[in-house]
């Protein structure tokens, strides 16, 4: 059978998700999921972020942790504000306070933080890129928006994935995909990924900046809803990996973080910009309690 050329395939994936609402399909053809998916992967690296300013809680065998954070230029600012859900005392606030004035006075630390931050960035893109390649997809249903999850009561097609035998990963940051199945919700009339669901059924290598194995059983969930009229962000992640780095050592993570409180903030801030928001926000937020 000749191959339909893409734009026919995008009209039949579209002329399918027009009737999901309405009669919730039964099935939908594989080439139909896989489009999908690669039209949603697509509009998901062009879509453009925004500046905000938010508040992270990350929870940990440890303990937890609570930061507010703000999107610079530059780089993330971030401030921690509690400590198992405990404020700071005075010596740790202004510690805190004083670890982000010298980042922002000392500009190859500001460069180190930034390029951290962009290799991270770079890895997460790469991943995402390799997702309608990587793994083939099976319609599962429908499911609703919900708190934290796309917007509430939007409709979302769940689609169940495995490996795709014919990819070959290109790098090490790819690898990770070859040994991982799970579940994607899509907000189909959007084409934003509202959640994924995976599980490592197998021990995988991978490259994250350093090599490393993760061992079979590992999990982790990133969900992502709508925050403003034309914005989407992460706002939960769960990691629950354990594996060895280099070969000798343990590498165990098991995090649960929350993203809440969205509120823009102007583009284009500088770091030290972004820094006097923080504090500005905090000693806010210190007087309402008063």
């Amino acid at each position: 059978m000749p191959k339909r050329a893409p734009d026919q395939m995008r009209f039949l994936v579209g002329l399918l998700l027009c009737c999901l609402p309405v009669a919730v399909a039964e099935q939908m053809p594989p080439a139909a999921a896989a489009e999908l998916v690669r039209v949603t992967v697509n509009h998901e690296l062009k879509a453009g972020r925004s500046n905000f300013m938010f508040c992270s809680r990350k929870q940990t065998p440890r303990g937890s942790q609570t930061h507010l954070y703000v999107t610079s230029k530059e780089a993330t600012v971030g401030m921690l504000v509690a400590v198992n859900d405990r404020p700071l005392d005075p010596t740790q606030r202004q510690a805190e306070s004083d670890r982000l004035d010298h980042l922002a006075n000392n500009p190859s630390e500001l460069r180190r933080k930034h390029k951290q931050e962009t290799d991270n960035a770079d890895r997460v893109t790469r991943i995402v890129r390799a997702m309608p390649d990587a793994f083939t997809y099976q319609y599962d249903g429908m499911d609703q928006g919900s708190d934290g999850i796309a917007f509430r009561g939007d409709p979302l097609v769940r689609l169940k994935f495995q490996p795709n035998p014919k990819y070959q990963p290109p790098t090490r940051v790819e690898q990770v995909l070859t040994g991982m199945h799970g579940v994607m919700l899509i907000d189909a009339n959007k084409h934003r990924i509202a959640k994924v669901d995976g599980t490592l059924y197998r021990d995988v290598s991978f490259g994250w900046g350093f090599f490393g194995r993760l061992n079979k059983g590992g999990k982790f969930q990133i969900e992502q809803a709508q925050v403003s009229e034309d914005a989407w962000e992460i706002t939960r992640m769960e990691l629950n990996f354990k594996g060895r780095i280099l070969l000798f050592k343990s590498l165990v993570i098991n995090s649960s973080e929350i993203f809440s409180n969205f509120q823009k903030v102007p583009d284009g801030l500088s770091f030290a910009e972004a820094v006097a928001l923080l504090k500005k926000q905090k000693a806010n937020n210190a007087g309402t309690r008063n």
